[in-house]
């Protein structure tokens, strides 16, 4: 995360706004290119996402696959059109233009990886057996909810419009079909859902908070038990006691304390002190 705040502000200027914008916009490109398909026009033939051709100079497969829709048109599509530029939009309010940008491209881009690793398993094969077919922008808008689910777990949605459930239990309910469909699938269905919801995979493991699971942070926490359980009453009955002022939650209920991990020892800093304080060697 560091690492992409340096890279926002040297390179930020060039995200691209409204991004969600230009996916739907490929989405209604797509079905139109779909219809013209069916009167005997077979565009999105020429548009398929096939490494053998790319190699063969057919270079304009790299980008031109993001035009091939998932499935036909039809009513449910367009209120999960409706409903991707939604929650596209709220992402990039959330994480910015920049970072948005990141995940999205990040997951184009390893669809395209993913594409050439599975050619290089079955060769010409991948031609004759239509596995270009499977790479679409589905799972560019399934990255797009999964992100959202990811980023506000316990916002409400209303399923079919009547029943409120949490968009994290919709969230689990993908991720156990995408599973069975890795599991049962045969080699092409992996690598296309791995690769293309790399990025989600990427930010679920960078938005985790490890410290929990640090031996240093565990045996802290359990000397600060130890030593919690043996003296509220010498600070009064008070469980968090500032090593500075030595203000405790008694004095001010909205006081919020802090163990500092540079200190050695257990030592507990309050917000005022948490960042200020000389530390403990």
């Amino acid at each position: 995360m560091n690492f992409l705040g340096k890279m926002e502000r040297k390179f930020g200027k060039y995200a691209i706004r409204n991004l969600t914008q230009y996916i739907i916009i490929t989405y209604v490109i797509g079905y139109v290119l779909q219809l013209l398909g069916q009167t005997g026009v077979p565009v999105l033939r020429y548009l398929a996402l096939d490494p053998g051709l790319i190699l063969h100079g057919q270079i304009w497969r790299l980008v031109s696959w993001v035009l091939i829709p998932p499935g036909r048109f039809n009513l449910i599509t367009l209120i999960m059109l409706f409903t991707y530029y939604q929650l596209g939009t709220v992402l990039e309010k959330t994480w910015g233009s920049f970072l948005y940008n990141v995940y999205i491209f990040f997951g184009l881009i390893m669809t395209v990886i993913g594409a050439f690793i599975l050619y290089a398993v079955v060769g010409d094969a991948y031609t004759l057996m239509g596995y270009g077919a499977q790479f679409s922008t589905y799972y560019v808008s399934l990255s797009i909810f999964l992100g959202f689910a990811l980023t506000y777990p316990d916002l409400q949605m209303m399923l079919y419009f009547l029943i409120p459930i949490k968009i994290k239990y919709l969230a689990v309910v993908d991720v156990v079909y995408l599973l069975y469909s890795v599991i049962r699938g045969n080699w092409a269905t992996r690598i296309v859902i791995i690769c293309s919801l790399m990025n989600v995979i990427v930010f679920f493991l960078l938005t985790r908070n490890y410290s929990r699971i640090n031996p240093r942070e565990v045996h802290r926490k359990n000397r600060f038990k130890k030593s919690v359980s043996r003296g509220p009453a010498k600070n009064g009955g008070a469980t968090h006691k500032c090593a500075v002022c030595g203000r405790t939650e008694k004095d001010d209920p909205n006081l919020e304390f802090r163990f500092c991990s540079k200190c050695k020892g257990n030592y507990e800093y309050c917000q005022d002190h948490l960042f200020t304080h000389e530390h403990v060697k």
